[in-house]
């Protein structure tokens, strides 16, 4: 499925729930949010619904998120049946990992085939400051679980200027001796990042450089998103740069994203989209459920303009879009 711009969208990011278990500093306010009445969240037969159109059009590659994807009951039974519908190839999940401590066999069979792991931190006070409460020994219990299923393993890093700077190497050293993507991801001034400094991809990868010694670029396929990977010498797995502000990588942009209160956004820093729930909800059939997702894809923005003014720009939280 090709938008107007001639990039072809097959990969769409499903948020089920804006509720999280933890706070952290650049996601969600201290208090947290207003949370969205379970009336106005998509059911999982609503989700499967537009999965199944959004499938025929060529989306392959789906990714379950939050808030905390794992805070809604039955998230892994929402999991099997995505994994039953045709065409869909990948399923992974964006979590903190928390709620999944002793459920990776599950997981796995249910269908899930990777999960990016929200990890700032391993110093178990600076996880717990930035996490507003996060236990950091069951992160890491999950990520060791994954692994020994067969997963792949992806591990996010939000890099914030006079937060986590000294941990960027103890995080990046996770891949050494593991088939693991450590991947720093460009602070967004989007919610609460907006008032975060963030650390740019070319300092980091310095910071990397004098670490590891020299890196070579990566060409092993780990993901269908905007990622690009090196590896230093001596290392099992990678280290990879998501950066969206310093390298702009919309020309190449594959993905549209599900809320979850139901709209189609179609580029996480515009507001316009499709209100999918109100269509499903006042009786829609599945011919115009389908069309109006092509029609929608095919008008995504070109660009997301971070750097300069958006008449739509979004304003919400991170766990009120999906992260």
């Amino acid at each position: 499925m090709l938008d107007h711009f001639g990039r072809e969208i097959d990969y769409l990011r499903i948020s089920i729930t804006d509720r999280c278990n933890l706070r952290c500093i650049y996601c969600m306010p201290e208090d947290g949010v207003p949370d969205i009445q379970h009336t106005d969240i998509l059911s999982y037969e609503e989700i499967v619904r537009i999965v199944r159109q959004a499938a025929a059009l060529g989306i392959r590659h789906l990714r379950v998120t939050g808030g905390e994807p794992m805070a809604r009951r039955g998230c892994l039974d929402l999991v099997r049946m995505l994994h039953d519908i045709p065409g869909i190839e990948t399923i992974s999940m964006t979590t903190n990992g928390l709620l999944l401590d002793g459920r990776i066999r599950e997981a796995c069979e249910a269908g899930l085939n990777g999960v990016n792991l929200s990890l700032d931190a391993l110093d178990p006070d600076l996880y717990r400051s930035i996490t507003r409460g996060g236990d950091v020994e069951k992160a890491l219990r999950v990520l060791d679980e994954a692994q020994k299923f067969g997963m792949s393993v992806k591990i996010n890093v939000v890099p914030v200027r006079g937060v986590n700077e000294q941990e960027l190497p103890k995080l990046a050293e996770l891949a050494k001796n593991s088939p693991v993507s450590i991947r720093f991801i460009e602070l967004m001034p989007l919610g609460c990042g907006a008032s975060l400094q963030p650390i740019p991809t070319e300092e980091i990868r310095r910071k990397m450089e004098e670490a590891f010694g020299s890196m070579e670029e990566d060409r092993k396929r780990r993901g269908y998103g905007p990622a690009y990977y090196l590896r230093p010498e001596g290392f099992q797995g990678s280290i990879g740069f998501i950066s969206p502000l310093s390298h702009e990588f919309c020309g190449r942009c594959n993905r549209v994203r599900l809320t979850a209160d139901g709209l189609l956004k179609l580029c996480l820093n515009h507001t316009s989209g499709v209100d999918l729930r109100a269509l499903i909800r006042n009786g829609a059939d599945d011919l115009l459920l389908r069309e109006t997702l092509r029609t929608a894809i095919e008008r995504k923005p070109e660009r997301h303009g971070f750097n300069e003014p958006v008449e739509d720009r979004e304003s919400r939280h991170m766990n009120e879009i999906g992260g």
